[in-house]
This record gives C-alpha cells, sequence and structure tokens, in this order.
C-alpha cells in the first residue's frame, strides 16, 4: 500500500541491525537507497538486498569524522543521481562507565556520531529538499530519550538531544514541505542490547515490562519508517514515535 517507487533514500548505520530493518522497509517499498556504515558489514548487506531485485548502493564512512562524513554524504548524493528525498539518520553509538569514571574523550566521541552528526547530515540533506519542497528526515531517538537510564551518560544525552533537535527541525523546516519525526525503539534485539540477555536478572525486569512479552526485532522498525517516508504521513511532523512493545506505558 505504500510506493516509494522513485524516491532516494540515505540511511546511516544500515549494516546491520535496526538500521538494516529501516532500510529494508524503504528498499520494499521501492525506494533506491544508499546504505552508509563504519562497518564492513554494510557490503553484505547491500548484495543480499539486491538479490531482491532493490537498487542499492553501499558506503562506509566514519560519522565521527566530520570531514568523512560530509564525503559520504557527497558520496551519497552522487549516487542517487544529485537527488534526495529521504534521510534517516540511524547510525548509533554506546559506552557504558559510571558518570564519575567517564573519560571525556568517550562523552565526545559518542555524541558525535548520535547527536553532531545527526544534526550535519540533516543539514545538508535539507540544502537538497529546501529547494524541492519535499523531503522526509527520520532520525533515531531511544527509550533514554525519555529515561536516563544506568551508566549510559553519554548515550541517555545523545538521546535525548535527538528527541529535541527533531523538534527544533521540524519548526524550520515544515514549512518547506519537508517533515521531520524521530522512531524510540525499544529494546530491540541487536548487538547493543545483547548485554541484556546474557544478565537472566536484568533480562527478567526488562521482559516483565514489556507488554507484548518479547523483545522488538528489526522488521518490526520496517513499518513506521515506510509510514514516515511516504506521503501518507505529510501532515505529521516532529513527534518522536516509540516502537516499543508498550513499554513506556507499563
Amino acid at each position: 500500500m505504500i510506493d516509494l517507487q522513485g524516491k532516494k533514500a540515505l540511511i546511516t548505520g544500515a549494516g546491520r541491525g535496526l538500521g538494516r530493518g529501516m532500510a529494508t522497509g524503504l528498499y520494499k517499498a521501492g525506494a533506491e537507497i544508499v546504505i552508509l556504515d563504519i562497518l564492513e558489514d554494510v557490503f553484505k548487506t547491500s548484495a543480499e538486498m539486491e538479490e531482491n531485485g532493490a537498487k542499492v548502493h553501499s558506503i562506509i564512512c566514519d560519522l565521527s569524522n566530520r570531514e568523512n562524513r560530509i564525503e559520504g554524504f557527497e558520496k551519497a548524493l552522487e549516487l542517487l543521481g544529485g537527488k534526495i528525498d529521504i534521510l534517516v539518520n540511524a547510525a548509533g553509538i554506546i559506552d557504558r562507565f559510571p558518570a564519575i569514571d567517564l573519560p571525556m574523550e568517550t562523552w565526545d566521541k559518542v555524541l558525535e556520531v548520535n547527536l553532531t552528526a545527526v544534526m550535519d547530515l540533516s543539514r545538508l540533506a535539507a540544502r537538497q529538499m529546501v529547494p524541492q519542497k519535499s523531503g522526509k528526515i527520520i532520525n533515531v531517538a531511544s527509550m533514554h530519550s525519555f529515561f536516563g537510564g544506568f551508566n549510559v551518560t553519554t548515550y541517555a544525552s545523545s538521546k535525548g538531544g535527538v528527541a529535541q533537535l527533531t523538534k527544533a527541525l521540524s519548526n524550520q523546516l515544515a514549512i518547506d514541505g519537508i517533515q521531520v519525526n524521530a522512531i524510540a525503539p525499544g529494546f530491540i534485539q541487536s548487538f547493543m542490547t545483547s548485554h541484556h540477555e546474557e544478565d537472566p536478572e536484568l533480562y527478567a525486569q526488562l521482559m516483565s515490562r514489556i507488554p507484548t512479552g518479547r523483545l522488538g526485532q528489526p522488521e518490526d522498525l520496517e513499518g513506521i519508517t515506510m509510514f514516515l517516508a511516504s506521503n501518507l504521513s505529510n501532515y505529521i511532523t516532529g513527534t518522536v514515535i516509540p516502537v516499543d512493545g508498550g513499554y513506556l506505558v507499563r
């Protein structure tokens, strides 16, 4: 029912995990996509997607390096024929330290990837979208946009910032036909949440708060991504939408 034929999309952090799930939704709906990641998984991922008839390009890029991410965006734009309709900022990193032991180098890197790069890429994409008077920017927030978490000071700070950045960008870009929204995934089964399953007590506490009784899967993000990337969401902007199995309302 959602047709993204002819649309051009860039998805960061799409080599694996939830970023890959979001990219899968876009290519299933017919978009031509560039998947960007620091991991070499990106090449395997694009090859597997192309087996299904999708038009997929892949780029390795270090989003913590400001020059490299600008080069990555410019390369993506070139691969997409000089046009971008959809930007999905899905890349993210996490480090776990008590606040008093947090190395400032860790603070700088996590904020750079999780927040500053989101702003930078959104700025670059918006420069292309404003003249065409249309575009979709989809950011990845987190449950930690709402909660402080424990020993994830930098991650929670960055994801709180993503939620506010989404609103701030929406206020400025909506007049130009660009919708900016964020998805706040719950606990999605991936390398970033694997430590929960390794701790039986923590895992039991987590599962007791998820009404659906299961962890999310990357494919659970496909539908919301397709919806926010399509014309069906043209009057939705500045929102942070949980995809969490009911975790927030428990």
